[in-house]
């Protein structure tokens, strides 16, 4: 064992090899940023309905569709479509802070999940305002004003902006020169397997 952990080290400094642990790390983890938003955002109407007395009836979670989820009866249906965004933009950045407070290894994962979470709920909603589509098309209908989805766009965006400063060279950007935390690449992989897995083997439940 010792001597396969030395060859893995010695391949992990060469340079293709390196590139290699920065490719697998940036796929890897965009894909689970993209299925986990996802997953927050569903988290939060489920919450948003047990929490009105809404009942919560499918969920769907899929790699190849975008997520939703039904609720009938639903008396507070402004609730339930709003805590999806909210939710889906507080729960990250909470996450990302208790792990920050915590000093846990591999924070920067968390914190650019956390601005991906937030940039992309962010445009969902205000350009959603001006398509009224989906989550915004239902948050126009039951009374939300144009400029209040707007508004939270433009709040949250550049909220998202600020967490991803300056976390490039974490993924081996600029003068980091490809070079990533060999862990934090296999670690993305197996996470962004599992939750993938998950949800193909669940959407044909």
């Amino acid at each position: 064992m010792k001597g396969l952990d030395s060859l893995w080290g010695t391949l992990d400094d060469i340079k293709p090899m390196r590139r290699t642990n920065q490719f697998i790390l940036i796929i890897t983890f965009l894909g689970c940023c993209w299925l986990g938003i996802q997953i927050v955002h569903e988290t939060g109407h489920i919450l948003g309905a047990w929490l009105t007395g809404g009942e919560v009836n499918r969920i769907v979670l899929c790699p190849w569709a975008f997520s939703r989820t039904d609720v009938e009866p639903n008396p507070h249906p402004l609730i339930v479509v709003w805590s999806g965004p909210v939710i889906g933009c507080v729960l990250p950045v909470i996450i990302y802070l208790i792990v920050r407070f915590l000093k846990w290894p591999g924070w920067y994962l968390y914190r650019f999940f956390a601005g991906f979470c937030l940039i992309a709920n962010g445009l969902y909603i205000s350009v959603g305002a001006f398509e009224k589509l989906a989550d915004a098309g239902d948050m126009l209908r039951y009374g939300s004003p144009v400029w209040f989805l707007i508004l939270f766009g433009g709040l949250t965006v550049p909220m998202g902006f600020v967490m991803w400063n300056g976390l490039g060279r974490h993924f081996g950007l600029g003068d980091a020169g490809g070079d990533v935390s060999k862990t934090a690449a296999r670690v993305s992989l197996i996470l962004f397997l599992i939750i993938l897995i998950s949800e193909l083997v669940l959407s044909t439940v």
